[in-house]
């Protein structure tokens, strides 16, 4: 089964945000390098237990519709509009896309960036939809810095549109409240559960560095997040780390059993992507919805009670369940992979630098088979034009 059947089935095991699927040996279309890396997804489904011009509209005039912010000159999508597939990480029903689509699944947006969407949800992570995208299935999507790279080693078509530094604080490394572990120095030799290949083992890896400590110095087990909340409950391992809701959904479900690590941080960026053909023929497009996913987690942002509400209208959780409040908890930190989409910028040196430590820490550790230089990559020229029209949207 490839990654984009497996992802139209809709796996039941951790659709959640920042999803890892076990990819091992995954060959991406085209090539015959095999990638282990399975990359993060965002929020989706916030129950489970692993995981606009803005001259043109204000929050205000959006507080009461819990729809994206749209700009009020820009006339419908004509009938000859491009046809636009957006990926969807997880279930569609938490994050910035599935505020897009609160009010009127979307016509608003479609209207705002003049095209017609068709929303493809169910990927269970950022990597099959580089895989999709180099099918020519996927047009536009939210990429994880390990599904950049990824793409970039195989050849995948994507331009790299914005980008933004993920909450520094987004990750938790879990441990029992009893446990004698108090200091990533004291994390050496234990058993410690993340998912291969994602935020989550970059956090790891910086966060044993600054104990003088490598990941060969612990036990690190790959497990999905709805396995390693398993193993973690059980005490089956001493340690857990996790991104959020996951990780806060689990601490609110244990209880006085567990707490977490201080100096814990998240350290790389994540990207929007648009597939080549698609943001070449169509650069407006691509850049109005840069925006609209701005203006839209500024919203957020301001309403997380209107937000949490439309998200469980929407099915992402029950209302006035534990889920909504942690999640309402989470916008108001500003603790989910979407908040910091608010400072959304054109792809620049600091995002590449970060995917390039990322590339080199992986590949130093055997993750990554060889050294990528996805730095060029993203900074190449040749993204200069449509980098100007981004960053015209986004008035940087």
């Amino acid at each position: 089964m490839s990654p984009i059947d497996i992802a139209s089935s809709r796996l039941a095991t951790d659709p959640a945000r920042r999803r890892l699927v076990a990819l091992g040996g995954l060959a991406l279309l085209g090539t015959g390098t095999a990638f282990t890396l399975a990359g993060c997804g965002k929020q989706g489904a916030a129950s489970d237990t692993a995981s606009a011009d803005s001259g043109a509209t204000s929050a205000a005039n959006t507080a009461t519709t819990q729809s994206t912010p749209a700009t009020a000159a820009t006339p419908p999508a004509p009938a000859d509009a491009a046809a636009l597939t957006i990926a969807i990480i997880g279930d569609g029903r938490t994050g910035v896309f599935a505020s897009q689509r609160a009010k009127d699944d979307g016509r608003a947006l479609e209207d705002a960036i003049g095209a017609k969407v068709t929303w493809q949800p169910g990927f269970t992570a950022s990597l099959p939809v580089m895989e999709g995208i180099k099918a020519g299935g996927v047009d536009f999507s939210f990429a994880t810095a390990t599904a950049v790279v990824n793409a970039v080693a195989a050849g995948v078509p994507i331009v790299p549109l914005a980008a933004y530094a993920l909450p520094a604080n987004e990750v938790d490394v879990l441990v029992a409240a009893d446990s004698p572990i108090r200091s990533a120095a004291d994390l050496k030799g234990r058993k410690i559960a993340h998912q291969n290949g994602t935020t989550g083992t970059y956090s790891l890896i910086k966060y044993l560095e600054s104990a003088g400590l490598r990941l060969t110095d612990v036990q690190a087990v790959s497990l999905s997040g709805a396995d390693a909340y398993t193993a973690f409950a059980q005490g089956s391992v001493d340690a857990w780390i996790h991104w959020q809701p996951a990780s806060a959904l689990a601490l609110a479900k244990l209880g006085d059993k567990a707490r977490t690590l201080p100096g814990v941080k998240t350290y790389d960026s994540a990207f929007y992507v648009a597939r080549t053909a698609f943001a070449e023929k169509n650069p407006q497009v691509a850049a109005r919805l840069v925006r609209l996913i701005r203006d839209t987690q500024q919203y957020v942002v301001a309403h997380p009670d209107e937000t949490v509400a439309a998200w469980a209208k929407l099915g992402g959780f029950e209302a006035g369940s534990v889920e909504q409040k942690v999640n309402r908890q989470l916008i108001v930190d500003a603790r989910l992979s979407d908040s910091s989409a608010v400072s959304l910028r054109p792809v620049d040196e600091a995002a590449a630098a970060s995917t390039q430590d990322l590339a080199d820490s992986f590949q130093a550790l055997g993750v990554l088979p060889n050294k990528v230089d996805v730095r060029s990559s993203l900074l190449d020229a040749k993204f200069d034009p449509i980098r100007k029209l981004v960053a015209a949207q986004l008035g940087a």
